[in-house]
Formats: structure tokens, sequence, C-alpha cells
């Protein structure tokens, strides 16, 4: 694969629900690798994903996936992807989805870049 430029950033909110809280460790691995997995997994090459526990510092939002795609159209199909699954509603709230892009701003307009890590 090439060198991963991504066209467009989404910051994914999540909260937990109960659904998942009750499942055990194993059980939340093997749902997750049977139902969200498969879902996704032929959009990887377009896009890649990370995700972060904030559950520990806030209520609202217990996790935080980020996203990255080569294209709005590539984190289109991922979240149309996600949404037939049980991650969608069931284990997890989508409390809100933010989307941007890195430095439209710099790119647009041209001035120096305003960052402390440049892409």
């Amino acid at each position: 694969m090439s060198e991963f430029e991504p066209a467009v950033t989404a910051f994914m909110l999540l909260k937990t629900r109960r659904a998942w809280l009750e499942m055990s460790v194993p059980e939340r691995v093997a749902a997750f690798k049977e139902n969200v997995l498969p879902a996704v997994k032929d959009k990887a090459e377009d896009v890649r994903w990370r995700y972060f526990d904030t559950e520990f510092y806030t209520a609202r939002v217990t996790d935080i996936w980020v996203w990255e795609a080569r294209s709005h159209e590539a984190f289109q199909l991922v979240v149309e992807a996600l949404r037939e699954t049980p991650f969608w509603d069931h284990y997890f709230e989508v409390v809100e989805i933010l989307v941007g892009v890195e430095n439209a701003y710099a790119k647009n307009y041209d001035p120096d870049i305003m960052a402390t890590i440049q892409a």
C-alpha cells in the first residue's frame, strides 16, 4: 500500500451501553471480531482506525474512535457498514461524529502550518 494520506479525519464519540458492559472481556472480543471487524474489513485499504478509552475522565463519552480516510466516501462506507452491526446503538451509543480536515485552513490560505507536529 502506498503512503496513507487522509483526506478526512473523523472523531466518533461513543458511550458504552449495558449490552456491552454485561459481557465478559472474552465475549466482547469475540463479538467485536464476529460483528464489527468483518463489516469494515473490506474498507481497511482506504480507512484506518484508532481508539481511545475516556471512561475514566468523563461519564458522557467512554470511547473515542478516530478514523482517517482517503476520501469522504470511504468514511461514509464505514459508517454505513457499522450501522448494520450490533455496534451501532446496541453495544455503543454514537454520541457525536466530528469530521475535519487536518490543516485545511493552512492548505487553503497557504500560511505557515500552526501545529507542533506536521504531517
